[in-house]
């Protein structure tokens, strides 16, 4: 199967077997450049997460306390700006664009309740919201959503036993479920936690850097995924973009515990891109050399 890569990522591509048919011989120099394209990739595909994070930042550092414009309203714009970027320049695809959009829904109604019950807080400030929720926070779940599109194509991931969709969509939807109801009921995150254990603990994941395929279990990439979100709220939260009950009087890091809740998060991200990339197979040969993949059109 060939997957479309945009300029910016075909030209990564390029660049790396350019600099490999030019050097000559040398295990080390074919590992070092696929750590280095693993590298660039990854950042790639956080472009979209790593511009509004920058913009958030700058926002705290800079941004006039008495401005005519709400800081929260600026970020609204901005975000709407970096979408409108990323589409025009072809860097998103319009088929990607759709799961983008289901984040933005599926995080927003998340964000009304939360707030609602007191998880966490915003700034009372700005027009461009719903009730308490500035709507730069639907692009904050967009941006996870971002990424996992593109580190699909990008890495051309495939999977060994990987579990029923049918079933991960139930698990997701308990899960989602469970974010609303652990407030008034049970909380069920350690038995959803099992659940997840079970249904994806034989599934591993193939993932192309450059000219080597490697292969991890699922469950490390989500970990590793949910602790990168967890350091990046932990900058929102620095920044004041919203603010946990703790942290009203002054800042301190978000407890290790949100780390769960990202982990789980991450099951419902994996079946929402699901629908847009079914996960595949690894061919029956498992041949690490791929053919080189062609652009993308939206």
């Amino acid at each position: 199967m060939v997957r479309n890569f945009s300029s910016v990522e075909q030209s990564i591509d390029d660049l790396a077997h350019g600099y490999l048919d030019r050097a000559r011989g040398g295990r080390m120099r074919e590992r070092l450049t696929e750590f280095v394209v693993f590298g660039l990739k990854q950042a790639w595909a956080c472009v979209f997460g790593a511009a509004l994070l920058a913009v958030i930042i700058a926002a705290r550092l800079w941004y006039p306390d008495h401005a005519g414009l709400a800081r929260n309203d600026f970020l609204t714009l901005a975000a709407v700006v970096i979408q409108v970027l990323m589409i025009s320049f072809k860097l998103e695809t319009l088929r990607e664009l759709r799961v983008i959009l289901l984040f933005h829904v599926v995080g927003t109604v998340m964000e009304l309740f939360k707030t609602d019950v007191g998880s966490w807080a915003y700034e009372a400030e700005g027009v461009l919201r719903i009730g308490a929720v500035p709507l730069f926070s639907g692009f904050m779940y967009a941006a996870v959503g971002s990424y996992m599109v593109r580190v699909f194509r990008l890495f051309d991931l495939r999977f060994d036993r990987y579990p029923r969709r049918w079933i991960t969509a139930l698990v997701a939807g308990a899960i989602y479920v469970n974010f609303f109801s652990h407030h008034y009921i049970l909380d069920l995150r350690w038995v959803l936690l099992a659940a997840v254990v079970l249904v994806y603990g034989r599934c591993v994941m193939h993932f192309r850097v450059f000219r080597r395929r490697f292969r991890m279990p699922i469950l490390v990439s989500f970990l590793l995924v949910a602790l990168f979100i967890w350091f990046a709220e932990n900058i929102g939260t620095w920044s004041r973009a919203w603010l946990y009950p703790n942290q009203l009087e002054g800042w301190q890091a978000v407890s290790i515990d949100k780390l769960l809740a990202w982990f789980l998060l991450m099951i419902i991200s994996v079946v929402l891109v699901a629908w847009v990339y079914k996960p595949e197979p690894l061919d029956a040969s498992g041949t690490p050399e791929v053919p080189r993949l062609r652009r993308v059109a939206p």
